[in-house]
């Protein structure tokens, strides 16, 4: 399989939207915070402006091999399904039914190879220790290699995939949505048989990565809890008791928390990706 080039500039705007990120993870699996504001509130008076920012390198230095597996199994998947080009995808658009496919497959595989990434992500997100404090409680990882070193050591090499069943169902229909919402707006503000602009890419880009993280939010919810289930003795028996139990003890909202910071986010990430993506492969024409 031919993997499509994954470009850098998605780069940026996860850095300027780590701070929303970390936020999301910390109000997704922990109970002592009243929302948003206090969150950041009492992060930033606890742990200063670096407390944002735990755990970013590892989302910065993973994003081009994830939009790589990403794009690279859509499109391939694509031309298997519809033996088209993606030059020629534009005069002989595929059926929504076969980029929904397309998308699944896509997000089947990047979520188990995300899946050890992305729990060292929320593991060193939810350290909540100030650091260089002369006083203060060691951090119980040091970094993103201590952290995997120490899950290895402690919870065995299926530790590094712990929440990959909940991040399967996260991924896998809601990235057939995403590329079926951005071909779809695509479609409606192109002239047939062109290429879209590239403020067209940026809006259906834009809304194609809000429209996914609505549907995602309640297995994002469920995936964090799992990924830092483990941390301090095994709360739950498993995905489904993780979702009872968080019901019973919270109720249905617990599965939309983090659902106002994750579409805010969505919006420049995602435009960013897919300007990147459909100027990568003009370029490679």
């Amino acid at each position: 399989m031919a993997c499509l080039p994954a470009s850098a500039a998605p780069g940026l705007p996860i850095c300027l939207t780590c701070p929303a990120l970390s936020i999301q993870v910390r109000l997704q699996t922990q109970n002592t915070y009243q929302g948003i504001v206090d969150c950041v509130v009492k992060t930033y008076r606890h742990e200063s402006v670096l407390g944002f920012f735990k755990g970013m390198s590892f989302p910065i230095a993973s994003v081009a091999l994830v939009n790589s597996v990403l794009f690279g199994v859509y499109s391939n998947t694509l031309l298997a399904l519809t033996a088209t080009s993606h030059q020629e995808r534009r005069a002989q658009p595929p059926s929504y039914t076969n980029i929904f496919i397309a998308g699944c497959t896509g997000g089947l595989l990047q979520a188990y190879c995300l899946a050890p990434f992305d729990l060292i992500k929320v593991r060193l997100q939810n350290q909540t220790e100030p650091r260089m404090q002369i006083g203060s409680s060691t951090p119980r990882y040091r970094g993103p290699v201590h952290c995997a070193a120490s899950i290895l050591k402690e919870e065995g090499p299926q530790g590094l995939f712990r929440g990959s069943w909940a991040l399967v169902l996260r991924d896998t229909p809601t990235l057939g949505m995403y590329f079926v919402t951005y071909e779809g707006l695509c479609r409606q503000y192109t002239p047939e048989g062109q290429n879209p602009s590239s403020a067209t890419v940026l809006v259906a880009g834009g809304f194609a990565g809000i429209a996914s993280w609505i549907t995602a939010t309640p297995f994002d919810v469920i995936k964090s809890r799992m990924q830092m289930d483990g941390l301090k003795g095994r709360k739950y028996g498993g995905m489904l008791d993780c979702m009872a139990s968080s019901f019973r003890q919270e109720g249905i909202g617990v599965f939309f928390k983090g659902m106002t910071l994750n579409s805010a986010r969505a919006f420049p990430v995602n435009a960013a990706t897919f300007l990147s993506y459909e100027y990568l492969l003009r370029l490679w024409r």
